[in-house]
């Protein structure tokens, strides 16, 4: 989104003026080139800042993986004592963020299905860790709740909040401290969620329930519940804060919700939706479909949020789960946990461009910006 400034020069002369219209021409033009050097740096600039350099997957069987966005080729893969099973890179970049649940409690590899109430096994007792982004090592290590699922960071950088799915709340843990500072109750079994662009609230799918709880994180309390549909998996928010999304795995489909009026819209997707992802522009929301490991669904469905449609289907691998959109919104990524692949997506073309492995069971997915 760049702003294009025209510049129109005119000018008139006669007489004595026209003597001088030599070196004011010169300066004039100098002065162009000079702004159009400058705008070319700019925009130059911009698109470092757009160009993802890595994006990670969490990877059930214990490990990170870390991969460099412009090769597509696995760059590190940080090794880890339990089941990893989400992964979050913070909003300045310099952070990655990741839920740890312990090897004698991590999830079943062999049928991620989501279908079960609150889809996760008991007392799992398990950690947020903390990565830098460019040396790979270990910054802080914090215990949070039983079974800890997905962890966002809000987009002022002020916390990292991690769902607690056997114990039906949320850690908010402080990026200046890395300290649990307040733990918040929501509906049966959190799972996937998002924050609203203004770091205000928290839209959380509570997979035991039929419900999305909005916890407000500056009274840090459950503001109230949402009825969406059964069994939804992981919620999504528009960035101006009006449309909320959740994929209902029991229903096959989306949920679509006004928040100003709490109406919800139902669009059909694949077959076991487990993550959604909404675009930068608030254009399209991208649906894994999972399915199970014995009957896998191999898909992401797009879906249109201004029409409300479903526009199209686009083939991936099996067990398509976790789904990010590139910074500069040219591409998907999708994690498939039953094959151990990432599906890489052209958005203009809605098209797997390539395909590459990553063992351990890709789970959640994360990018750099």
């Amino acid at each position: 989104m760049l702003g294009v400034l025209g510049v129109v020069l005119a000018g008139c002369s006669s007489g004595n003026n026209a003597v001088d219209e030599g070196p004011n021409k010169k300066e004039l033009v100098a002065a162009v080139g000079e702004n159009e050097k400058q705008e070319g740096e700019n925009t130059e600039e911009m698109a470092g800042k757009t160009a993802a350099q890595y994006y990670y997957t969490a990877n059930e069987g214990g490990s990170i993986s870390k991969i460099d966005a412009a090769t597509n080729t696995i760059i590190n893969t940080i090794e880890l004592e339990g089941s990893v099973h989400n992964v979050q890179v913070s909003p300045d970049g310099k952070i990655i963020g990741a839920t740890l649940v312990p090897e004698t409690g991590g999830h079943d590899e062999e049928d991620e299905s989501h279908e079960e109430e609150g889809g996760h096994g008991e007392g799992n007792s398990g950690k947020a860790l903390f990565f830098d982004v460019e040396s790979d090592e270990l910054i802080k290590e914090v215990e949070v709740g039983n079974h800890p699922a997905h962890i966002v960071f809000t987009e002022n950088g002020n916390f990292a909040v991690v769902t607690n799915n056997e114990d039906n709340n949320i850690s908010v843990i402080d990026m200046a401290s890395y300290e649990v500072v307040n733990t918040v109750e929501t509906g049966i079994g959190p799972h996937g969620f998002r924050i609203s662009a203004d770091s205000q609230k928290a839209y959380i799918a509570n997979m035991g329930e039929d419900t999305v709880s909005v916890v407000n994180l500056e009274t840090m309390k459950e503001e109230k519940r949402i009825k969406v549909g059964a069994v939804p998996v992981t919620a999504g928010v528009t960035s101006d804060g009006k449309t909320l999304v959740a994929t209902l795995n029991a229903e096959n489909a989306l949920a679509v919700v006004d928040l100003e009026t709490e109406k919800v819209e139902k669009i059909e997707v694949g077959v076991g939706p487990a993550q959604v992802y909404v675009d930068v522009n608030d254009e399209f929301a991208y649906v894994a479909n999972q399915g199970t490991k014995d009957a896998p669904s191999n898909s992401v469905t797009v879906i249109e949020l201004a029409l409300r449609k479903a526009t199209a289907e686009i083939i991936t691998g099996k067990g398509a789960h976790g789904v990010v959109t590139s910074p500069d919104n040219k591409k998907v990524y999708v994690t498939n946990m039953f094959e151990d692949t990432v599906s890489i997506i052209d958005k203009g073309q809605n098209k797997v461009i390539e395909t590459i492995e990553v063992k351990g069971v890709p789970n959640g997915i994360s990018i750099t910006e």
